[in-house]
This record gives C-alpha cells, structure tokens and sequence, in this order.
C-alpha cells in the first residue's frame, strides 16, 4: 500500500478517494524542523504553502517518488533539485484561480470605498462619531470605466481580467512575452462572449493604469522603486500572489507620500509575521493568505490532487 503524506491537510472528499482507491493517507502535520526526519516512510508528499521540500528533506526521502503543491506555485518546493534527483514535482495550476481572483476584487471594493477603515473605525467610535465617519468615509470612486493593470497574465491574471470586464472595467496587462489571445467570459444564464486581449509592455501597464493587481510566480519580477514612479497619482496595488513582490519598504514610501492611494495585500515578505508598519498603516486592507481558501477551491484543488496521485501510482 502506497503512503500519502498531506502535511498542510487535504479537503476530506479527496482523501476519502484516495483511501478508497488504495492508499494510506496522513494528514497529521509533521513540524518543519522535523521533516528530514520523518519523510522517508512516505511514496509521495502533498503540500500547500506553510511546508517547504528543500535540499535537506528531499535527500532524507531517497525512495519518495512524486511531490505535490496543492495550489498554483511551487516556491516552497526545490522543483529542479528534486527532478534532477527522479522525483516528479506537480501542482494544480488551475483550481483555485477564480478564488484568488475574487479575492484580488474584494480588496478593490474595500480600497475604493475605505471599508476596511470604516470597519475599524465603526467598531471603536460609530455610535459617538457617525456623522463624522460619514464624512470621512463619503468621497469613494466606482471601479467601473476605470482601468486595472495586470502585471502578469497567468492562468489568474486572466480570470482577473474576465471580473474586471464584467463590472465594466478596461484592462491592460503585461507577461514575459507580447501576445494576442481571446478569452471567453461566460456569464450566469449561460451567455459567452469572447474578448480579444493584447498584452504590453509593463511600463504601459504603470503608466496608464488606475488600479494595479501583481500575479507574478517569483521575487526576480518583483517592483521596483522605479515601477512605483511611473504610476499614476493615487493608483490602487493588489498583491495577492507572492510576499516579497512588493517591498513592503517601498510600499509605505509611496503610501505615506500620496502616490499610492490605498493596498490590498494577502501576502507578505515576512510570513507568516508581517510587520507591524504594513499590519497598522491605515491604507491597506489586509487578509492572512486566503486567496485560494474557499470550500470551492479546496474541493477543486483536493480532488485534482488525488487524481494525479492515483494516476502517477496506477499506471
């Protein structure tokens, strides 16, 4: 009987499949500090973003054969390393997009209307102050007819992208490479409607956008203090893919001197212990991570991780 390591938990439907089928699966979290330990008993190792394969756990593991992360990246998983060791490396790319995606236009409405100000401010002085709150909070902007930059334009970037078409927006997006593709934006009664999109360079994407959402795989396409200048007065930033992305430093400069109206972050340079400048600073809205974390996603991402380990193992 093959063995299962899920060390950041597995929705329960997939792991009830995978038992079905054959195999022993744990979902007990083995500590960091003892995986190099303890990995050795297990065929193939699932993780999400909290456990990290390096150098060190992949060499106490010789007989592992196959490595998944749960989820879009594999930042926390030394993918070359352990290729170049036989071990197969995998993720489930598309199952949680349209959670992160969500997520990245829930900061948006919260930015644009200081929700997660007047969510503070309400709880501590709404009775006393409300007409002063009201004041304060009253000179919000819509999102529709303005223009949101992707840097990026993955497989999330593009159900951004599809959102921000449906509330009216336009869009502009940057990736590695200038292309022309379509997608299609299906609609609840079950329209579709196909959209031609030609991705630019980035500094157009700066330059040009009122609002800026970051889906980027890794810290080498990460903003510099020279991207934040070419923005525009008052541009909203979204960062719901990679901490570090955005140095956070940079970030509070232009928070704290108006170039930068307000941030959404969901991920952090110092996780999982932001610093307290971003976790007080009045501008940003903030959340622990949770792009992929819905019932829906996990179910998604649960269920596609059991059918590659039954496939990798059955065949």
């Amino acid at each position: 009987m093959k063995k299962i390591l899920a060390n950041d938990g597995l929705d329960k439907a997939a792991v009830e499949k995978l038992r079905s089928t054959g195999f022993e699966v744990v979902t007990a979290t083995i500590p960091q500090e003892e995986l190099a330990t303890k990995l050795n008993s297990f065929d193939a190792v699932v993780v999400r973003s909290a456990t990290k394969l390096r150098k060190q756990e992949i060499d106490s593991a010789p007989d592992t054969r196959l490595y998944i992360r749960a989820g879009v990246g594999i930042d926390n998983i030394d993918a070359k390393y352990a290729e170049e060791k036989g071990v197969t490396v995998r993720n489930t790319p598309l199952a949680s997009s349209l959670s992160v995606a969500e997520l990245v236009f829930a900061h948006l409405f919260t930015g644009v209307r200081f929700l997660h100000q007047s969510n503070r401010e309400m709880a501590l002085n709404g009775k006393e102050k409300f007409k002063d709150l009201k004041n304060s909070f009253s000179k919000g902007t819509e999102l529709r007819g303005k223009t949101l930059g992707l840097i990026g334009f993955g497989n999330i970037g593009k159900e951004v992208a599809k959102i921000a078409w449906g509330i009216g927006m336009n869009v502009l997006a940057t990736a590695r490479s200038e292309r022309e593709i379509s997608l299609p934006v299906i609609f609840a009664n079950g329209m579709k409607v196909e959209i031609p999109m030609k991705t630019i360079s980035k500094e157009e994407v700066l330059k040009n956008s009122d609002f800026i959402s970051i889906h980027v795989s890794g810290k080498a396409e990460s903003l510099t203090k020279e991207d934040f200048e070419k923005m525009k007065t008052g541009v909203g930033i979204i960062n719901c893919a990679r901490g570090g992305v955005i140095h956070e430093e940079n970030l509070l400069h232009f928070l704290n001197n108006g170039k930068i109206s307000f941030a959404g972050l969901d991920v952090f340079e110092n996780e999982p212990a932001p610093g307290e400048a971003i976790l007080r600073h009045p501008k940003i809205s903030l959340t622990p991570h949770i792009g992929a974390s819905t019932t829906e996603a996990q179910q998604r991402i649960g269920m596609e991780v059991a059918d590659i380990i039954i496939n990798f193992f059955k065949q």
